[in-house]
């Protein structure tokens, strides 16, 4: 069993900057592929960002060049900067660890990110 809880959610206005951190339980942090996803009412969630145990990350093209996913295997963190934020933006961001291995994947609580123009 992985729990993760997610920081750093909030209320920023049109063209700042946020940074969510999600603290993951366990002892196998460095095996994980970590991700962010997020959800607006009526749709169904999408991912954001993944990031590899060796640092490897991909991003939905909407968010490229402004989000960047790190983690701290030291610290079983993953982390997500979201600078230039617009009002799409706007939504329910949800830590996700995936274990390959296992085919398992367990979700934080979600923390809400709103962008206001």
């Amino acid at each position: 069993q992985v729990q993760l809880v997610e920081f750093g959610g909030g209320l920023v206005q049109n063209g700042g900057s946020l940074r969510l951190s999600c603290a993951a339980s366990g002892s196998f942090f460095s095996a994980y592929r970590m991700g962010w996803y997020r959800q607006v009412p009526g749709k169904q969630r999408e991912l954001v960002a993944t990031v590899t145990g060796g640092g490897t990350s991909t991003y939905v093209d909407s968010v490229k060049g402004r989000f960047t996913i790190s983690r701290d295997n030291a610290k079983n963190t993953v982390y997500l900067q979201m600078n230039s934020l617009k009002t799409e933006d706007t939504a329910v961001y949800y830590c996700n660890a995936h274990i390959v291995s296992a085919g398992k994947d367990y979700w934080g609580q979600g923390t809400q990110v709103t962008v206001s123009s």
